[in-house]
């Protein structure tokens, strides 16, 4: 039960998202995925904002953080990955509740000239999500390296540290970029693909690991 509540908490935290993500596209005009953030589809001005945040967003974000406290409930226990998966729910759970309830302004103000407060809480809780979670991974894939068949979700772990870390520091250093979409998607598409494999790795591991 409790290995099901983990698989499917992890699997739906992610079509949820993604789902939300294509159907915020389309719903905004001349909305592009290359240029724009995934944030500007649900901005105050955005189309159907409030829909996407607590329809999509929010109810994404409560899956991934119950998705982090199974794993602690039933994963092999240590300090390194308890702090990692306490990193994840945190970044990326949390992270993507209190960006959806605060929106940011129209065009999510990049330059952050006069911000709102509700932009200023969104781009604050961003840049800590991408600053934790990256690292929360690495933390993950460290203390996987000594589970029983856990060889192969740490070296994707320590991939996909690597990937979403360097386009966290593209993405930063370039916020005008007219590119930002892609790599801002290329950061969320790999933490996304880490938690939908860890999902499925999770059933080998649990199967051979008898502490459990």
């Amino acid at each position: 039960m409790k290995t099901s509540l983990l698989f499917w908490s992890g699997i739906l935290s992610v079509v949820i998202f993604v789902l939300t993500t294509v159907i915020g596209g389309f719903l905004y005009p001349n909305y592009s995925h290359i240029s724009q953030f995934i944030s500007e589809s649900y901005a105050i001005d955005a189309p159907k904002a409030d829909l996407l945040r607590f329809f999509g967003y929010i109810p994404s974000g409560i899956l991934y953080i119950l998705f982090s406290l199974f794993s602690i409930r039933v994963l092999p226990k240590s300090v390194i990955s308890t702090i990692g998966f306490i990193g994840v729910g945190f970044g990326y759970g949390f992270g993507t509740i209190i960006c959806s309830i605060f929106n940011c302004d129209a065009g999510c103000n990049p330059k952050f000239i006069n911000p709102s407060l509700s932009q200023f809480i969104h781009n604050s809780m961003g840049f800590v999500t991408y600053l934790i979670v990256p690292f929360s991974i690495l933390l993950i894939g460290i203390a996987s390296r000594k589970w029983k068949n856990g060889g192969q979700l740490s070296t994707i772990s320590y991939l996909v540290f690597i990937l979403s870390f360097l386009f966290v520091m593209i993405l930063n250093a370039n916020l005008d970029s007219p590119y930002k979409g892609l790599i801002q998607r290329i950061i969320e598409g790999s933490i996304l693909f880490w938690i939908i494999y860890s999902s499925y790795s999770y059933k080998k591991i649990l199967s051979t690991n008898s502490d459990l």
